[in-house]
């Protein structure tokens, strides 16, 4: 730990800086932060780019559980009561760069600063409420309905009240892993969008959100 100060414990300072326990790691596209089975010794916030969490099975079945982005953590299966291994892999999308810090520093400051730990269990029950929805999303709704879901929720990561959004890179390869169906899918999905205004790309992808809502709300078949 750093040395002890009597000023407020600053949160936002605190996930930017190094210590003798944090340190920053920067990545190149495709590198990865830790694989699935390493040990879980560390928890990781991204201060910049994108990157993904990526599961494989006993079968070699490979899927994209999430997409992270700047403030997010991940790792968290470090802070367990007893350490064990690593539950996916987390691959850069692009460059990153992402704040490392061991499991001991975490779980210390924590204990010792309310504050911060409301903060992060209020991050970790917002994830785990969109793994929820992600998960009935797979079990009750069309891959249609699930790809309009998804965009929208990267258009979201944009101003608010923009009624288009650009979303960061993405692969249709990646967008059918993370909603469970195949690449040939997704494109078929992807030019009806377009042919409908929901959405326009060339290099990017362009989200009309006002209407990727209504979509949503049964606009269009499901």
């Amino acid at each position: 730990m750093d040395a002890i100060s009597d000023k407020p414990f600053d949160s936002a300072a605190f996930l930017s800086s190094v210590g003798l326990s944090r340190k920053v790691v920067e990545l190149e596209p495709e590198q990865s932060f830790f694989r699935q089975g390493d040990p879980a010794d560390s928890i990781f916030c991204l201060q910049s780019g994108r990157a993904k969490l990526v599961v494989v099975s006993e079968k070699g079945k490979q899927a994209t559980i999430t997409l992270l982005s700047p403030g997010d953590f991940f790792g968290e299966e470090s802070l367990r009561t007893m350490p064990g291994p690593r539950l996916a892999t987390a691959t850069a999308m692009n460059s990153c760069t992402a704040l490392k810090i061991k499991r001991e520093e975490m779980t210390d400051v924590m204990h010792k600063e309310h504050d911060f730990s409301d903060q992060f269990l209020s991050y970790l029950l917002a994830r785990s409420m969109r793994t929820q929805s992600d998960l009935v999303d797979v079990i009750f709704k069309s891959s249609e309905k699930r790809l309009a879901r998804m965009l929208l929720l990267m258009a979201e990561t944009g101003k608010p009240d923009e009624p288009k959004a650009m979303i960061p890179p993405i692969t249709q390869e990646t967008l059918a892993e993370m909603i469970g169906t195949t690449r040939s899918r997704v494109s078929y999905f992807m030019n009806r969008f377009r042919d409908l205004g929901l959405i326009s790309y060339k290099d990017r992808i362009h989200v009309h959100k006002p209407r990727l809502r209504a979509a949503l709300l049964d606009q269009f078949a499901a």
